[in-house]
């Protein structure tokens, strides 16, 4: 601080997004359009920043340094900047409950040489208040369309707490699509999550978010359960007689995370610009601890039909249904064996095999996979038939996921003719597995990794044939201490020959040139 109570500049050294510079004066700055913020809390959005410099006028250039606890907003003139610090000067303002202090700028212009899509959307978001500025609206309403797996109102929140504070979320389906109000503390938070989501993809490829303004002031929130949420007021009900669903101050909600909970979560969130596929950000949301009860869709038990009554047992179906989940019981109709129930460890794993396998061809039938009404797979009573159709795989040691943040959880791919395959002992040849996977079908290629040769691909006839090999030979003993490890792949091989059938290929192609043709083979 200087002698008349104000802050002084201080030297600065950054590099934030292709901004450079150094300030190096050691008393108040002279006045220039460019004001510099310290104090900024490093989990501050550019909203906020832009949200102090609203009421003096047009914004033009912004950069948060958020490592750095700092900011610099250009106005559009001296005379707005001049009109900020005057205010904050004896009443320094407040983001997120703490003190931000403001200055002149060492710099006359900010020239940011990469872009920064926050800033920009938070400065057009600004823009677009300040021409309608009697009519503030904090309330969005959001439709997803092309939804194919799950959205919760912690999804939600994650996504939008980028753009400023969430309030209250509200979900619905109208014309069976899902639909959701989200209320913002203030307008230009609103206003910038509009600009910068509208358009965007939850997960890749679907989950498409349409977001406009909606015509209600402030949301009612009645309860605090998986359908709507007030994050100002912890203490609702969950309206089904239960006691109130914790809520913590982030908005964890019902899911009983901790706060590192939380921020595994926040992190594996499957947004599409953070370039993760859809069955991957499931899993990273399982890993995290995140379960999915407010899901109408799917449940943890799917219904399958249309499986082939001569083939089918447990044991296949927990191999074929664990690729996507940990398979908890399995049970075959004993009146009707081409129908089964799956149950899973949770519901998001039971969804993304259910996106995965419906209209699979297994055993030559294309089988049907739909949610079940059940919750849960019963065990048989004691003395009622069963013929070993029910198993309970709770204790089993092949499930896939039952390590958070393995890289199981973020390898799952659509059933493909290519087959990953790990856990190879060094003593088992290519020729070997070959062999093994021909029994299954037509084996097309195989690949050895070469920096490890414990893993290897091999891409059968067909995805049915891969299906079936995978069945069979996931966990298939190839050593003592050794069981094969089989899980579809994205990859695809070119075919591979031995020496052998190169040489036949290279003699084949040379028939033609030294065989003499009879007049018979000259016919049209």
């Amino acid at each position: 601080m200087d002698g008349r109570g104000r802050p002084a500049c201080i030297q600065s050294d950054l590099s934030v997004d292709g901004f450079a510079g150094r300030v190096k004066l050691d008393g108040p700055c002279k006045p220039s359009k460019v004001l510099h913020f310290r104090g900024v809390p490093a989990d501050a959005t550019e909203g906020e920043v832009v949200q102090l410099g609203l009421p003096f006028g047009h914004m033009t250039n912004l950069v948060l340094a958020k490592k750095k606890n700092q900011a610099w907003l250009e106005m559009v003139d001296v005379q707005s900047a001049q009109a900020v610090v005057s205010c904050y000067h004896d009443r320094p303002p407040q983001i997120r409950g703490r003190t931000v202090y403001v200055q002149f700028s060492n710099y006359d212009i900010l020239k940011t040489e990469a872009s920064q899509q926050g800033a920009q959307a938070a400065l057009q978001a600004a823009q677009q208040l300040m021409t309608n500025v009697d009519d503030p609206k904090t309330v969005l309403r959001v439709i997803v369309e092309n939804m194919l797996y799950p959205v919760t109102i912690d999804v939600l929140k994650s996504i939008f707490s980028r753009y400023g504070q969430v309030l209250k979320i509200v979900t619905f389906s109208k014309n069976n699509t899902f639909q959701a109000l989200i209320q913002f503390s203030d307008q230009i938070a609103a206003q910038t999550a509009k600009v910068s989501l509208h358009g965007q993809n939850i997960y890749n490829g679907c989950c498409t978010l349409r977001i406009d303004f909606s015509k209600l002031q402030a949301l009612n929130v009645k309860y605090n359960n998986d359908k709507s949420r007030d994050y100002t007021n912890p203490n609702l009900p969950s309206g089904d007689g239960q006691p109130a669903m914790p809520v913590d101050a982030q908005g964890a909600g019902s899911m009983g995370l901790s706060a590192a909970g939380l921020g595994a979560f926040q992190a594996a969130v499957p947004f599409s610009l953070a370039g993760l596929n859809a069955a991957a950000g499931l899993n990273a949301m399982n890993a995290a601890g995140l379960r999915l009860p407010g899901q109408p869709q799917t449940g943890a038990v799917l219904l399958v039909s249309n499986l082939n009554e001569q083939k089918v047992t447990p044991d296949a179906l927990f191999t074929l249904f664990g690729v996507y989940g940990d398979v908890i019981r399995v049970k075959i109709m004993f009146n009707k064996k081409d129908n089964a129930l799956i149950q899973f460890a949770d519901a998001a794993q039971a969804s993304c095999c259910l996106t995965h396998m419906d209209k699979l061809k297994v055993w030559g039938k294309n089988i049907k996979v739909a949610p079940s009404k059940h919750s849960v797979v019963q065990m048989p009573k004691e003395g009622q038939p069963d013929a070993g159709l029910t198993k309970d795989y709770t204790n089993s040691p092949l499930h896939r996921f039952k390590k958070p943040n393995s890289k199981n959880h973020h390898n799952i791919f659509p059933p493909s003719a290519t087959l990953h395959l790990s856990n190879i002992p060094p003593t088992t040849t290519e020729e070997q597995l070959q062999d093994l996977f021909q029994q299954h079908g037509a084996v097309v290629a195989f690949k050895f990794f070469q920096k490890d040769r414990k893993m290897a691909l091999i891409q059968m006839g067909s995805v049915e044939d891969a299906v079936h090999a995978l069945m069979a030979l996931h966990n298939h003993q190839l050593a003592e201490t050794s069981h094969l490890r089989v899980s579809y792949s994205k990859s695809t091989i070119a075919p591979s020959y031995s020496s052998q059938q190169l040489q036949s290929q290279q003699l084949q192609m040379l028939v033609p040139a030294t065989v003499d043709l009879q007049p018979t083979d000259l016919s049209p």
